[in-house]
């Protein structure tokens, strides 16, 4: 399979991105890589292998630009490259660590969206205390949605959570104010009504508190909703961890306590850690799209190469569509 990478994307960028090449170039030996950026910046990191092949341009879409305006006008923008290398067939997917906005109008206008979806979904990977860890979507590519959106969103992660994630019969829950039927504003309501007779294993309304523990193996909800989420998710997991740093630096015998549980705190940390789930895909489209995180290192990075070759593997979109086609004709 081929995989465009956008190599200048990310606030770690290029070194980090040609890391985690590297890393799957090893790891994956079914795997092309097509890595887009300036050639100058690369070539001295990339590994010598004729499985990759370095596509040159200088312009980038940077965090600061407007993201349609910027898909539009930076035709030779390296995460753009990449997405119009999907369009043209000449790779199987594409994944960039760059603007998010931007990665979803380039998904969106470039790589196209499967006939039937009404909007793409932003779907990223959260850990739980069992290490299993839930997809929740949409995150962000749609601040507003239908309910008919969100029912397709619950499609598409039960999908995505069967065939990529190995679970049989996936619990499918909607982020709710509440567990109760009758709990939430019109938007939950009407996605309650068209969930609870959707062919997927829908458990009812999950309450946020409850995520982490495993509540469901997908959640969806809308972008507003899930952004802020995501966000408090992470907010509150990087603050827990500050707080408990200063707490066991703060004296001698803290120092001593913590130094004793440094293997259960390295493996407190590893569960939390977003980076061994790969990317956010956005679901949707007609091909696989991930967005790694801004901040992706080798690891993070690696895993969503490993994600990403998955997707293409299963051929989670050409499911997808087949699955709107048959709910369409029904």
């Amino acid at each position: 399979m081929r995989i465009a990478i956008d190599a200048m994307g990310g606030d770690h960028a290029p070194h980090e991105i040609i890391k985690g090449v590297n890393k799957a170039l090893s790891a994956f030996p079914d795997i092309t890589f097509m890595v887009v950026g300036d050639q100058e910046k690369i070539q001295p990191l990339i590994q010598t292998s004729d499985r990759v092949e370095v596509i040159h341009t200088t312009e980038v879409i940077t965090s600061d630009d407007e993201p349609v305006r910027a898909v539009r006008r930076k035709k030779d923008a390296s995460m753009v490259v990449a997405a119009n290398l999907v369009k043209e067939g000449k790779a199987d997917a594409c994944i960039s660590a760059g603007n998010t906005g931007a990665l979803m109008a380039a998904g969106l206008f470039v790589v196209g969206r499967i006939k039937g979806i009404e909007r793409p979904a932003l779907a990223p990977t959260f850990p739980t205390v069992d290490g299993k860890g839930f997809l929740m979507l949409d995150v962000g590519a749609n601040a507003d949605a239908k309910p008919e959106h969100i029912y397709q969103y619950a499609l598409m992660g039960s999908i995505y959570a069967k065939e990529v994630r190995q679970i049989e019969n996936p619990r499918v829950g909607l982020l709710n104010i509440g567990t109760e039927e009758q709990k939430g504003n019109e938007l939950t309501k009407a996605a309650f009504d068209l969930l609870k007779d959707a062919p997927i294993n829908f458990v009812g309304n999950v309450e946020s508190r409850d995520l982490l523990e495993g509540v469901a193996d997908v959640v969806v909800t809308d972008g507003f909703t899930g952004n802020m989420t995501l966000k408090t998710i992470e907010g509150t997991a990087l603050s827990i961890f500050k707080m408990l740093k200063t707490s066991l630096m703060s004296s001698t015998k803290t120092k001593i306590g913590a130094l004793l549980l440094k293997n259960e705190f390295m493996s407190l940390k590893g569960k939390m850690d977003y980076s061994e789930y790969g990317g956010a895909g956005l679901f949707g489209l007609n091909a696989p799209v991930i967005k790694a995180h801004g901040s992706s290192d080798e690891t993070a990075v690696f895993h969503a190469i490993r994600q990403t070759r998955e997707m293409v593997t299963k051929d989670i979109p050409s499911i997808i569509k087949k699955e709107i086609d048959q709910l369409g004709n029904e």
